[in-house]
């Protein structure tokens, strides 16, 4: 077990004297009733000594909720920690969300990375102001037909928003059940894992537990390798520097600040090939960032 700078030697005490052993053999043989309490009460335990906080764990305002799960998509929550109050107090509600240019949602967005999740969340105001009264579905179905929102972002959103006991699977809830209850097997399925996070749901108060069940596997991830590396779905991150992603960023950062730029501009400015930066510049058009006429980009205002 690695000890972290982050973490006291009463986290890292709390966590190494838990043993799985019996779980994961519990598993095989049958959960029992006591075994759902044993694990409750052990994923409460750290909760309740060590959990973390944060602004939007601080209110269940279902347009604050959606704003935060979309920014912890792929984010790490330091980096969303100095995000969402500032996305808030420019954007408070469905309604000026939906009514913004472009140009400031991204603006207000740079820092976060994956800027079409901005998009998609503006998206997701004008249909909710547009259709549903400027009211968020308390619906995971219904919330999966917004743009960007996957089912299990759609159940994070509920059981935070509305704290319905829905079913959901995120990096940090994957490791927290792979460590307890699959230890030594490999390639786990999330098929495997969904109806293991049924079982052991407190269905009296969804929120708090997947909150726990977070916090858990935050300090798992500090303690030990990586659990979810044995997911059958664990995708090891492409390295930033110098890929099409930071391109793309870069380009976005651009426009903000000017009006418009040649694809040799851009080429020039960040020493990259005229063909690389047109392909990226055509990928942005297509996603909906900017207009691209005669070798000249600009946002879409």
């Amino acid at each position: 077990m690695k000890l972290s700078n982050s973490l006291s030697s009463e986290q890292i005490s709390y966590v190494s004297s838990v043993s799985t052993t019996l779980f994961t053999q519990a598993l095989r043989a049958g959960l029992t009733k006591e075994h759902v309490m044993n694990f409750r009460e052990t994923i409460y335990g750290y909760y309740h000594q060590y959990k973390r906080e944060f602004s939007w764990r601080q209110t269940t305002d279902p347009y604050h909720i959606l704003v935060s799960e979309v920014m912890l998509q792929q984010t790490q929550t330091y980096r969303v920690n100095g995000k969402f109050e500032h996305f808030l107090a420019q954007f408070p509600n469905f309604y000026v969300l939906a009514q913004a240019d472009m140009r400031s949602v991204l603006a207000a967005w740079q820092g976060l990375g994956y800027n079409r999740r901005a998009l998609a969340l503006q998206a997701i105001a004008q249909s909710v102001v547009a259709e549903h009264g400027g009211q968020l579905p308390a619906n995971p179905q219904m919330l999966t037909t917004f743009r960007g929102i996957g089912s299990n972002t759609a159940g994070s959103i509920c059981a935070f928003a509305f704290n319905q006991p829905t079913v959901f699977l995120e990096t940090n809830i994957r490791a927290v059940l792979i460590h307890f209850f699959f230890q030594g097997e490999s390639n786990i399925h999330d098929k495997m894992l969904l109806p293991l996070a049924r079982m052991v749901l407190d269905v009296d108060n969804p929120r708090d537990w997947y909150y726990a069940l977070m916090d858990y596997g935050v300090v798992l991830k500090k303690c030990y390798p990586n659990p979810s590396r044995a997911s059958a779905h664990h995708v090891k991150q492409s390295v930033f520097q110098g890929s099409d992603r930071q391109i793309r960023g870069e380009i976005l950062r651009m426009l903000l600040a000017e009006s418009s730029l040649s694809i040799s501009c851009v080429a020039e400015r960040l020493t990259v090939d005229v063909e690389r930066v047109e392909r990226i510049a055509r990928q942005l058009m297509h996603d909906g960032f900017l207009y691209f006429t005669d070798q000249q980009i600009a946002l879409i205002e």
